[in-house]
């Protein structure tokens, strides 16, 4: 996969998002890409950036409310085929360590 993307998708609401974004999350199961999904966003991984489009298109589409904010970056690779996984190993590999900190729960 050469096309890896940043995808949020919020509801304007007031109160809790959480049934909205797994709505928006489990609209991603139709279409073939992998995701992981982490506190501020969902990172999202396809063969190419029509996939992406379409499955960010998807995720916007889940969410019922009035107002919907849908935010997508989109890293395209062409010449090179890397996951978001070897991206951060990469990282890694010059820091020497894990990119994160030892603790388990960044609010703590």
């Amino acid at each position: 996969m050469t096309c890896i993307g940043f995808l949020s998708v919020a509801p304007v609401v007031e109160g809790s998002m959480a049934e909205y974004v797994a709505d928006a999350v489990d609209a991603l199961e139709d279409f073939d890409v992998s995701y992981e999904t982490t506190p501020m966003g969902t990172i999202v991984e396809a063969e190419d950036s029509r996939d992406l489009f379409d499955a960010a298109h998807a995720a916007h589409e889940a969410v019922d409310a009035d107002r919907v904010e849908t935010f997508l970056k989109i890293d395209d690779k062409r010449t090179v085929d890397q996951s978001a996984a070897e991206k951060v190993d990469a990282v890694e590999d010059v820091l020497g360590r894990e990119a994160r900190s030892g603790r388990a729960d960044p609010g703590e």
